[in-house]
This record gives C-alpha cells, structure tokens and sequence, in this order.
C-alpha cells in the first residue's frame, strides 16, 4: 500500500527533516510539525521548489501541549484530505545526572519524548480508528533497549517508554487495518547525537541512518533496529545478554 499523505513531527531538522526530504522526492503529500515554524516553512518552500506536484503543509507545534496536537493534527489531516501516515518523531536529547539539581533538563526530556510521543498516538489513531487504516510509526532508540546511566538515564527511560508503547499498540492493533512500526536507530549524525558525544566509531552519517529508517518504514516492519546488521546485534545483546559483557556499548 502507497502511503501518500505523511505527517512527520519534528521536522524542522535532523532524522525528521531528512525523512520528509526523501518522502518528498517519492512525490507523496507532507504535513510537518515543529517548533520552529519559521524553519519549517524554509524546508517547505525547499521541497515544493524541487517537487512541484506535491503539497506540504506546515504547523507550528510543541508536543506537550496535547489539546495543540489534537488539534493540529486535525488541521493538517483536513488540509492534505486525510492522513495515511503519522511518524511521531519530535524528540529531546536533553539529560542530566539524576539529583544534580538539573531537574529541568530531565523532565523536559521525559515530556517531550514520551507524554509528547503519547499525544502524537493519541491523535494520530483518533484519526486512523475513524478511517479505518492508517500507518504509526514510532522513532524510539536503541537507548530503549537498557537503562544508560549518568546524563542519559532520562532520555533512554523516556525511549524505553516509547518501545514499550509501540509495542502495546502493534499487538493491540495487528489484526486491524492500523499498521505500527517502531524504529530504534543507533547513533546517527545529527545535531543531538553530536550534543551527546556518541562515539564517531559508532555513529552512521545521516544519509545511511535515514536511507535505513525510511526503508523499515515504508516494508512497514513492527519492529527494526537500525541501521545495518551492527545495531540488530547491539540491538540483540542489550536486550538479551549480562550487563557486565554489554557495558561497553552504553
């Protein structure tokens, strides 16, 4: 089934922007969401230059206001004429020690990843359940597989959240016309990786990482570790094997 009618949050930079650039090119209608409007509306104006049969609608939007999610996302669906597609992507890399006196960051982190990420799905399947079919897509982390401790604790518990919900909904909804998918991408180039200090070892450029999210997204896979056959191992091993011999990729 061809999705054409995808909404992406988070848009206005890194994962979410490159995946709209390449949904784009494949000529499907877009709807994107962020907090900096005035970003959005420059990679609005980008795509629709190089692609002018396709519509893009833009709202400004932060994800921890819910009444403001329901209601955009409602907005955006009127807009394209239905919505097939909902990547709920917004995400903080915020994070520090807990009981540092840094509350703030961690908090901030926990809300916008995952009470955000719940808004997102909240309003996406209000709008799949009342059409009958829809596809949700949830970028997670391979940070879900196991609690990271120091600066990153917020931020995988807040991932861990996400996995655990997606995987609540797939086995919810696997018999229905819904569709959920939940990616959890190892350490790609973006601004927020970069912010955490991922290692450079480790890490896939941003070309490879959203080449590999977009193809898990569009098999409409329930669950992919990416990218490559490198993080389905990590993926593996997080999961599955002691702490003491997985320590080194935390």
């Amino acid at each position: 089934m061809r999705r054409q009618k995808i909404l992406i949050t988070g848009a206005s930079s890194g994962l979410g922007e490159e995946m709209a650039r390449r949904f784009a090119a494949q000529g499907r209608d877009l709807a994107l969401c962020a907090r900096r409007v005035d970003r959005l509306e420059s990679v609005r104006d980008e795509l629709q230059a190089a692609h002018p049969g396709i519509t893009v609608a833009v709202r400004e939007l932060d994800v921890t206001d819910h009444d403001a999610v329901v209601r955009v996302f409602g907005e955006l669906r009127d807009e394209l004429g239905g919505l097939d597609r909902v990547v709920v992507n917004a995400g903080l890399g915020k994070g520090a020690r807990i009981g540092t006196g840094r509350a703030d960051a961690n908090l901030a982190t926990a809300r916008t990843n995952f009470v955000g990420a719940l808004s997102q799905c909240e309003a996406a399947l209000g709008i799949f359940r009342e059409q009958n079919s829809g596809h949700l897509v949830l970028v997670s982390s391979i940070s879900a597989d196991r609690g990271l401790p120091g600066p990153k604790a917020a931020y995988s518990a807040s991932k861990a959240g996400v996995s655990a919900l997606g995987e609540a909904l797939t086995a919810e909804l696997a018999k229905s016309p819904i569709v959920v998918t939940t990616l959890l991408p190892g350490y790609i180039a973006t601004d927020m990786s970069g912010r955490a200090g991922d290692s450079a070892k480790m890490t896939a450029s941003l070309d490879d990482g959203v080449d590999a999210m977009v193809a898990a997204i569009e098999k409409e896979t329930n669950r992919a570790a990416l990218p490559g056959i490198k993080w389905r191992g990590i993926d593996l091993a997080l999961r599955f094997l002691p702490h003491a011999w997985t320590s080194r990729f935390v």
